[in-house]
């Protein structure tokens, strides 16, 4: 099990990325615990405990605990996951987007990440600013304030740094995603959710000692983790595997070389999870913190254990994972290689017909990916209702680290397979 930890001590350019992501990585970790300026930490971590159990807390574990101690990367990296998200629905409905994106090959595609961090900036800013005016009007059940010296300036400072700081862990992200090895994003994700884990596996450890959770549903959480864990790798692996023919290349004897196209069923891992949990996790933390009466109902729908929040859950992480697939995968640009490569599907004409074939079956697999999908995510509340600790966060990061770590794996075997390829053709 530990063969791909050999592999990228062996591989010199596997080496170097693994490293470079080590180091990108503590500078991350390290942000998470520098504060702002004017903060008075004692007094937040006291305010902060009354949402130990709401969804709030999703946030702060995204931010690998930074925004409970309003650290300068208080704010993570889900700006910019929301930015991508939006911008990923601009594409699919704004014609000129939609033409840079799918016409424009790699001009297209800078022009469209240079938006998303515009509009990644636009999005911090006005979190920053709503999440600096909200602390400032805080205070802590005796009465202690949170910031030392509210003000024009203390919301200036901390807007600009949590500004600054969003922005940074976005570069930060894609330094990962060119330099290092997987996705920057969900590589930064799975840093703050293993930083916390610890934590919260003490606290289960914890509820259980103190008799508030029995054998039995300690033996019902262990389960679940596994039945997550066995399910998202069903679905990482799981592939349908067209049969394609190669007629320019024989074995001698006039017969094609018949090979394989692999069509994964769930191509985008666990992104729509991540992108589904920062689409909820605004809503609900912004009606936490308001905390207005006319607003209560609101509170009740996005409680993590409501019908409607994880109603919403599933149709979000169904949604997503199209939407994200479309970017993934593309029946177009698949056909085009193959016609290039002199391929064919027996039976189905190069081309068009190709092409319109590959759209059914990517798009039946994608339905059974997502729902399969969608019901491990739920598997965490279920969990948490029947034996009343939080578990869903604990599930749910337990989701994304499994899926993250997968696809991590994945793109370690990818560079081997490659290297040990070029190094095939070298020697022939």
């Amino acid at each position: 099990m530990f063969r791909w930890f050999l592999d990228v001590w062996e591989v010199e350019e596997l080496r170097r990325r693994f490293l470079y992501t080590l180091g990108v990585l503590v500078v991350y970790l390290i942000g998470t615990h520098i504060p702002i300026p004017g903060i008075n930490t004692a007094a937040l971590e006291e305010f902060f405990r009354q949402f130990n159990q709401s969804i709030f807390m999703l946030y702060n574990i995204f931010s690998g605990g930074a925004l409970t101690k309003m650290t300068v990367f208080a704010l993570g990296i889900l700006p910019y996951i929301t930015a991508s998200i939006l911008m990923q629905l601009l594409v699919a409905s704004v014609p000129y987007l939609k033409q840079l994106q799918t016409e424009e090959g790699d001009y297209g595609r800078y022009k469209i990440q240079e938006y998303t961090k515009y509009l990644t900036l636009l999005i911090a800013t006005v979190q920053a600013l709503f999440l600096t005016v909200w602390l400032q009007n805080q205070t802590t059940e005796t009465g202690t304030p949170l910031v030392y010296d509210a003000g024009v300036g203390f919301t200036v400072t901390a807007v600009v740094i949590l500004v600054a700081g969003a922005m940074f862990v976005t570069w930060l992200g894609e330094r990962i995603s060119k330099h290092g090895i997987g996705n920057g994003a969900s590589i930064i994700i799975f840093a703050g959710i293993v930083v916390g884990f610890p934590a919260m596996v003490a606290q289960i450890w914890e509820t259980f000692k103190t008799g508030e959770l029995s054998v039995l549903d300690l033996l019902l959480v262990l389960l679940a983790v596994a039945a997550i864990v066995v399910g998202i790798v069903i679905i990482q692996e799981a592939e349908r595997r067209i049969p394609v023919q190669y007629p320019q290349r024989n074995l001698g004897f006039g017969a094609p070389t018949a090979s394989y196209l692999p069509i994964k069923l769930n191509p985008v891992s666990v992104m729509p999870i991540i992108f589904a949990q920062a689409i909820l996790v605004m809503p609900a933390t912004v009606v936490q913190m308001l905390n207005l009466e006319s607003l209560a109902f609101l509170q009740d729908w996005f409680r993590y254990d409501s019908l409607f929040y994880n109603v919403l859950y599933v149709l979000l992480i169904i949604a997503f994972t199209y939407i994200y697939a479309s970017v993934v995968v593309n029946p177009h640009d698949i056909a085009e290689n193959l016609r290039k490569a002199g391929a064919f599907i027996p039976g189905i004409r190069p081309g068009k017909e190709t092409e319109e074939y590959l759209a059914r079956v990517i798009n039946r697999l994608l339905f059974v990916g997502a729902i399969f999908l969608a019901v491990i995510a739920v598997i965490p509340v279920l969990i948490s209702l029947k034996t009343h600790i939080p578990f869903y966060f604990g599930g749910t990061t337990a989701l994304i680290t499994v899926g993250v770590a997968l696809d991590t794996l994945h793109r370690i075997e990818g560079h081997v397979t490659m290297r040990k390829y070029h190094r095939f053709l070298s020697r022939a």
